[in-house]
């Protein structure tokens, strides 16, 4: 194994000051725990009994991977769950559901019976347009209010709904139209991104000559411009104002479809997958429980785009079944100055905050000045999730911010982050992912399926069901199967690498496919990066392989650096320290620093236009989910530069 592994999963145990414990907390999570020794569907009976039935399951769970179900035969309404029952208890009606920001500086706070009065209208208003239980409908929105109640709108009828990033272009808006069968599009006219209008009415009126099924189109003017309408669109303002009597949460059975989503990647057609209704509710609720730490009081800032699922896991489906207040951001974290993080969470009063690991190192970058100048008495706790957490990320995060950082694991297709350190119990390791939660299980496991000891690296395998894992892809039950099950049978395989440290904690190293293969000599990307990361002048970093005609493969890296650091020097040493702790064979073939990483809206940086450019001299793949064309400009520039 390589050293820098071996050094990372030796990483200490940071026992929670007594400041940051909760003793309820810990009775309560030991208390899981037990539930799940025993037996994990007691678990999952316990989380589903905080929810309100309609009527109760039959059993827990049938079946097992990859064909099972969840709550069989109890009915719910997961709107009802989420917004009727703090809106009809006269000690939370009152309560602020969410308070919004625009990133021009508006802001709009909702309460818990004011979003249940217009997430009500708005449903009344989809089935005047003759939606009703099983039609897909889109959501191209923007973090907005109408995010919520659009969403909600379509649990409350039964609608199947799928979240588009607001940052798609046409063809990415077609092809995932297309391949849902959307019967309908919320929309807004724009949205306001770096002090720009993005215009998401108008992409999608270019999308539409191609899409056939799609026959109503419901217009948010976002902007106050009043656009004029065409045919087949109507005002959201307009469906809202016509329907105060609203219409009744439907019952529904716990497995029906609730939410498709589309996966990230590289593959050609568009790999939408499928959530059921009571197990996202169930699922999600107590991720935002044990992950957030929610009580009575708090405001919990997801700070993440509403596609990318973590906000509907976090907010509006998990966050909200907590009964919590959500404070939702439209714009861009660092616009129209480096302070405006900060200053959101003054204004809010902001508890606890979600994000990528990108952000941290975004702040990171901004210095210490900065964040001195705003400590921030609110806040609470920041987890992360979407990619690994470096060491020197998380450990100048929590010194500096003085909250604990929780970094969470999981993926679009299990619905949920499932393994974390428990918030005001576990102790913390420096971006370890902690243990998996109650009713979920792992394994490590080789190429053959065979399960390996702590310290070795190997394939991370989900052993059984749980409710938020994804039932299927949309339209094509075999494309599930094979994506998932076939190397593995009865294991979901993540596709990602993962090593278990002696105190059973989870250290996910990246995509199996980021392993790449330098004369003859495996290694992850992943592993390069956490030792280029550890230098103290570096930000962040990425590292892909690329072809090689005497090694086969090399890793090459690109880098943004702290204010002040040579380039030139620092890229020396990179090159050096990798050789020394990893092997020659591992050796940075080139360095590139450059001012900004392509980013999606999530935080994930997006390695395969890297490589694209080292390889192609271009990119080939779809750009449109990237949060900044000018970080892609600056790196074709360094690449250009370096020729």
């Amino acid at each position: 194994m390589a050293d820098s592994v071996e050094q990372l999963i030796s990483v200490p145990l940071q026992e929670l000051p007594q400041r940051w414990r909760s003793a309820s907390r810990a009775e309560e999570i030991a208390r899981a725990r037990a539930l799940h020794d025993r037996d994990p569907d007691e678990y999952w009976a316990w989380a589903a009994g905080k929810q309100r039935w309609m009527r109760p399951w039959d059993e827990v769970r049938s079946g097992d991977l990859p064909e099972f179900r969840y709550f069989t035969g109890g009915l719910l309404n997961v709107a009802d769950n989420c917004v009727d029952r703090w809106a009809e208890d006269p000690a939370t009606a009152d309560r602020a559901a969410v308070v919004w920001e625009g990133e021009p500086g508006d802001t709009r706070t909702v309460t818990y019976a004011e979003l249940a009065r217009e997430t009500s209208a708005l449903a009344a208003g989809l089935l005047e347009l003759g939606i009703g239980k099983g039609d897909v409908v889109a959501i191209y929105l923007p973090n907005l209010v109408e995010a919520f109640t659009a969403i909600h709108a379509c649990n409350r009828i039964g609608a199947i709904y799928t979240v588009l990033f607001s940052g798609f272009g046409k063809d990415a808006v077609t092809a995932r139209l297309k391949v849902s069968g959307a019967k309908a599009v919320v929309v807004a006219d724009a949205s306001y991104r770096r002090g720009k209008l993005v215009p998401l009415l108008e992409t999608l009126r270019t999308a539409r000559p191609g899409l056939p099924d799609l026959g109503h189109v419901v217009v948010l003017d976002r902007t106050g411009r009043d656009l004029p309408l065409e045919a087949g669109e109507v005002s959201y303002a307009d469906l809202v104002a016509r329907h105060p009597e609203g219409t009744p949460a439907v019952p529904l059975e716990a497995n029906d479809p609730a939410f498709l989503i589309f996966t990230s990647g590289t593959e050609s057609t568009p790999k939408g997958v499928v959530h059921s209704v009571a197990g996202f509710l169930v699922g999600t609720w107590a991720n935002a429980y044990w992950q957030a730490g929610l009580e009575q009081g708090d405001v919990y800032w997801v700070a993440a785009d509403v596609g990318w699922l973590t906000f509907p896991i976090q907010a509006v489906i998990g966050g909200l079944a907590c009964g919590t207040t959500i404070a939702c951001y439209e714009g861009a974290l660092d616009t129209p100055t480096k302070e405006r993080f900060y200053e959101f969470c003054e204004r809010h009063e902001v508890t606890q905050v979600l994000a990528a690991p990108t952000v941290l190192r975004m702040l990171r970058s901004f210095g210490e000045d900065l964040c001195a100048a705003h400590p921030l008495p609110h806040l609470k706790l920041i987890t992360v999730q979407g990619e690994p957490l470096d060491a020197e990320t998380f450990t100048w995060a929590g010194a500096h911010l003085d909250v604990p950082i929780v970094n969470a694991y999981g993926q679009t297709e299990t619905g949920s982050t499932w393994t974390y350190p428990v918030t005001g119990v576990d102790a913390l390791k420096a971006g370890s992912a902690g243990r998996p939660l109650p009713g979920h299980d792992c394994e490590i496991v080789d190429d053959d399926g065979l399960p390996v000891p702590a310290g070795t690296k190997g394939n991370l395998v989900i052993t059984r069901p749980f409710p938020t894992l994804a039932r299927t892809v949309w339209g094509d039950h075999e494309r599930y199967l094979s994506a998932y099950f076939n190397q593995f049978p009865g294991r979901y395989n993540t596709k990602d690498e993962a090593v278990l440290d002696a105190d059973g904690h989870l250290w996910v190293l990246g995509r199996a496919d980021d392993v790449i293969n330098v004369a003859a000599h495996r290694i992850s990307t992943m592993e390069i990066e956490g030792v280029v990361t550890a230098h103290e002048r570096v930000a962040e970093a990425a590292v892909v392989g690329v072809p090689d005609p005497t090694k086969g493969t090399v890793p090459i890296a690109f880098v943004t650096l702290l204010a002040g650091a040579d380039a030139d020097s620092v890229s020396a040493e990179l090159i050096r320290r990798v050789g020394e702790e990893l092997g020659g064979y591992a050796r940075l073939a080139k360095v590139y620093p450059v001012t900004a990483l392509p980013k999606t809206r999530t935080g994930k940086t997006m390695r395969r236009l890297l490589r694209d450019v080292l390889v192609e001299g271009a990119p080939r793949g779809d750009t449109s989910a990237m949060e900044d064309p000018g970080a892609l400009d600056a790196v074709l520039t360094a690449v250009s530069a370096a020729r």
